[in-house]
């Protein structure tokens, strides 16, 4: 069985064909990160007009690739939540008018679930029930995976996301949007303890992160050093905050873990591809014997071919999608459970 699917939730756009779930005939995307680094971030207009500008390129070059027609495919997979608005609207009506004029079946895709659907393509061996950590721009989770389309969101964040707070941390050390890459370059050179951050907690909820204070503390110390006249060596602030965040994620997962009952553990979003979080991981997991999944760091940003995959499990399912079908800017993996 092939599927189109569309990927449009942020400032990637992405289409792919995808075979039964996990042979990837081909895997597009365009992204947008030159345009918003002259802001410092994305901008949700700039974002919804890319998207439209470059949709049908994408989406031909993804079936050339594949040496495929429209006729050879068998559904339409897309994104529909969560995510920016305007940029999910731009990929869900182009969805839905390819499946229109051809007659072939809709299935709308969560965001997350997609994400998480990435360690089957690198791991088709992987099978539910499982434990995964999800870290990215947007969201931060910590999902039990019932099976593969079935979740229930154990820990969460209550403010920033842990790739949300990579980028404003390496905006105020004078790093490049998007700043997560930058990050863990320079922790890989400095100095991971030269600072003490603080490892936020929230009150009654043993799971869930904060990643605020953690922010602010790290912001506070550059801009006090700076009115001092003091020079801050940038790669050990990086490098100590980037063991602040491994810290957190891994010890609430490992914690999550060990008292749910699980010993397979899954990693996804695009701040799974930061070495210092994977690293992390392997040696905590290593440590109990647990093993650990992770996507390809191809498959660890924004693509379609992880919405291509989910998808294919949610046909299965019997999930379909009509002409009304809507984008949706926040929308819990639970949700979709129900």
């Amino acid at each position: 069985m092939k599927i189109l699917a569309i990927e449009s939730s942020c400032d990637e756009t992405a289409c792919a064909i995808v075979e039964d779930g996990v042979n990837v005939l081909s895997n597009i995307v365009a992204t947008q990160i030159a345009e918003h680094r002259l802001y410092g971030g994305v901008v949700p207009e700039i974002a919804s007009r890319m998207h439209a500008e470059c949709i049908y390129q994408v989406t031909q070059e993804a079936l050339t690739a594949a040496n495929c027609a429209l006729s050879d495919i068998d559904a339409i997979a897309v994104t529909y939540a969560p995510g920016l608005i305007g940029a999910l609207l731009v990929g869900i009506s182009f969805a839905k008018g390819l499946a229109m004029s051809s007659g072939k079946p809709l299935i709308p895709v969560h965001h997350i679930a997609g994400h998480i659907a990435a360690n089957y393509i690198s791991h088709p061996e992987l099978e539910p029930p499982y434990l995964c950590l999800v870290v990215s721009g947007g969201h931060s989770h910590i999902v039990e995976v019932l099976d593969r389309t079935r979740y229930r969101v154990v820990g969460r964040t209550h403010d920033d996301a842990a790739g949300e707070c990579f980028d404003k941390v390496a905006r105020t050390l004078g790093y490049e949007y998007p700043g997560g890459k930058y990050i863990d370059s320079a922790a890989k050179i400095g100095d991971p303890k030269a600072y003490n951050f603080p490892h936020p907690r929230v009150d009654g909820c043993e799971y869930d992160f904060s990643f605020s204070g953690l922010k602010t503390a790290v912001i506070n110390l550059v801009h006090n050093a700076s009115q001092k006249g003091e020079t801050l060596v940038r790669e050990d602030v990086a490098a100590s905050f980037q063991r602040t965040v491994c810290e957190i994620v891994v010890g609430k997962t490992m914690a999550a873990a060990e008292a749910l009952g699980y010993k397979t553990i899954g990693l996804a979003g695009g701040v799974s591809a930061n070495s210092g979080v994977r690293g992390a991981l392997q040696k905590a997991c290593d440590k109990r014997g647990f093993k650990l999944y992770m996507p390809e760091l191809k498959y660890c940003g924004d693509n379609a071919a992880m919405i291509g995959c989910q998808g294919y499990y949610d046909y299965l399912a019997g999930k379909r999608a009509d002409s009304s079908l809507n984008g949706i800017a926040t929308l819990s993996l639970e949700k979709i459970s129900e």
